[in-house]
């Protein structure tokens, strides 16, 4: 990052000490960090809502298609009868039932991980001024918070994808306040460029600038300047960048060597006896961190594309 650009030169950035604590705390412990993350599915932070293989971390294979005479892409596909469609249904069923239940297997074993407590203060810029993490509960017990791609040195806005997913936020809002959950988003980018951005996209959720704090570095939602050069999958995006990446630079106005170190996550916290605990962590390309329409086009035949491209809702291509 070059720290001589305006908005950058404030930001405070762990020291050498700190980051090499942090990585060896990731490498052997496990940590929420990015960098372990990364290392271990290899395969860029951008891809939301990628298929993954239900055993390992490769990309299942993109599916066949077909161009049609309207000009088209349908996926190639069988024609049956229904007594066909039925028993091809059965089957899928019964594979849908086991993936059910090792999601419930699942969701307990994330229940049952051992809650951290946050003993350092952290300040946080919001629309009503500074506020605590304690804070930013609202009076609730629990705080679920998205992270969305938007680093003090992107000049066009947050990342679309994270957008994408920003949009459908605002309607869960009223669910969760009823079940003791505030639901709220963070990003880096200093306060009134959230402000400006979420007025530009219709948003209603509390928007909260880390901007100048230890915060993100610390909970494994952003790299440091070192850390991703450390770090050889996001150092050959930086270098060797697909033509879908160079285009995610130029939508957000920012170099690829600062824009990806931003990583989009869910975190949850919980506020306990005056004490706030860190839960959950959850960082793309996990198929959880994605747009829950890409979740209703998995219901659907529709193929899905060869490249993780998206755009936000006032820039769709006509």
């Amino acid at each position: 990052m070059d720290v001589d650009r305006p908005g950058c030169s404030a930001l405070k950035l762990p020291t050498p000490a700190a980051n090499s604590a942090r990585r060896q705390n990731m490498e052997t412990e496990g940590s929420t960090g990015a960098t372990r993350r990364l290392v271990r599915r290899g395969v860029p932070v951008l891809t939301y809502g990628r298929r993954q293989a239900a055993t390992d971390d490769t990309p299942l294979p993109p599916t066949p298609t077909r161009r049609t005479a309207k000009g088209v892409n349908m996926p190639d596909h069988k024609v049956g009868s229904r007594e066909q469609w039925q028993a091809a249904r059965d089957a899928l069923a019964k594979l849908e039932a086991e993936h059910a239940k090792l999601g419930r297997k699942v969701t307990e074993k994330r229940r049952q991980l051992p809650w951290v407590s946050v003993e350092k203060e952290y300040q946080f810029d919001t629309e009503e001024g500074k506020k605590t993490l304690a804070e930013l509960f609202d009076g609730r017990s629990h705080l679920l918070a998205y992270n969305i791609m938007f680093g003090p040195d992107y000049e066009l806005g947050a990342c679309p994808g994270c957008s994408n997913l920003g949009d459908e936020l605002d309607a869960t809002r009223v669910h969760l306040n009823h079940r003791d959950v505030t639901l709220i988003c963070f990003s880096r980018a200093p306060i009134d460029r959230l402000v400006a951005y979420k007025q530009r996209m219709g948003w209603q959720f509390p928007y909260v600038s880390t901007y100048g704090t230890e915060f993100p570095f610390d909970f494994g939602l952003a790299l440091t300047p070192e850390q991703a050069q450390e770090i050889p999958e996001v150092k050959n995006m930086i270098d060797n960048p697909p033509e879908w990446l160079e285009d995610w630079g130029r939508q957000v106005g920012a170099k690829l060597e600062d824009g990806l170190r931003e990583g989009p996550s869910f975190i949850a916290f919980a506020r306990e006896n005056g004490r706030v605990y860190h839960t959950y962590t959850v960082m793309a390309p996990d198929p959880f961190v994605a747009p829950y329409h890409s979740f209703l086009l998995q219901r659907t035949p529709k193929a899905e594309p060869d490249e993780p491209r998206a755009w936000r809702k006032d820039e769709y291509p006509s």
